[in-house]
């Protein structure tokens, strides 16, 4: 659904959400294998320990929610490169909520990093690709955006909102040369996912899970999700009554 990327020498790809977990290893991959790697966090130690002093990598601090500094950052990079060949917005927030539990000010926040720190970057990169008419653009939601789930009332609906926001996108700028991909990975070791109280199925290290995003970036995917023994599972599971949906989720989870 979208053009394979066969040589990732050259390539030009701002990495947003990179100090740690999947961007961290997404972006060390891409290095390593010959990428030029545009690094965007609000950490700088963490990124300058993945540049490590590399040429093709240029440090760029910013946080998603501080639209100005998002700004800053573009102009920087891309007026370094003239150009990007590829966005990965990587960046998101995580916090458990039940209703019994309902904060709207932490609910309030989720909002604000995982969808309208996302238009913020929007905002930002699609003036350029637009012009461009080429290059892509990948957004990472999660598993949890497929379906109500327990301890997941903000966060759920917050990645829901980037999958139809994905195809949405998708549907408007690919035919005008511009790819798109949905990233929705299934539980994956970081710092987000340690403070769960609850076993993760199909746990999947960061390393990992960056090999499977950029094979996915490499196969052309629109939709790359990971480890499919479980994402796949999940997507079943949305298919059914709800009846059926809500006992299984019941049975499974014990919530």
């Amino acid at each position: 659904m979208n053009p394979p990327i066969r040589d990732w020498r050259g390539k030009r790809v701002w990495v947003i959400g990179a100090s740690t977990g999947i961007g961290g290893e997404t972006a060390r991959l891409l290095l390593a294998k010959g990428a030029r790697v545009a690094l965007s966090a609000r950490r700088r130690p963490e990124l300058d320990a993945i540049a490590a002093g590399n040429p093709q990598a240029i440090v760029a601090p910013t946080d998603i929610v501080d639209h100005a500094s998002l700004l800053a950052a573009r102009d920087r990079i891309f007026g370094q490169w003239q150009g990007v060949d590829l966005v990965l917005v990587v960046a998101g927030g995580y916090n458990e909520m039940r209703a019994d539990e309902f904060d709207l000010a932490l609910a309030n926040r989720l909002l604000d990093l995982n969808v309208r720190g996302v238009l913020n970057c929007l905002d930002a990169v699609l003036p350029t690709l637009l012009q461009q008419r080429s290059g892509g653009l990948g957004i990472v939601g999660s598993v949890a955006g497929y379906s109500g789930l327990p301890k997941a009332l903000i966060y759920g609906p917050t990645k829901a909102a980037i999958i139809n926001l994905c195809e949405a996108l998708y549907l408007d700028l690919r035919p005008r040369g511009i790819a798109v991909y949905l990233i929705n990975p299934g539980f994956v070791k970081t710092p987000l996912t340690a403070q769960n109280d609850f076993k993760m199925p199909a746990l999947m290290s960061a390393p990992d899970a960056a090999a499977a995003l950029v094979k996915g970036l490499e196969s052309g995917d629109f939709h790359i999700h990971f480890p499919k023994r479980f994402t796949n599972w999940l997507r079943l599971a949305r298919l059914l009554p709800y009846r059926w949906y809500f006992a299984l989720i019941h049975k499974v989870t014990g919530l």
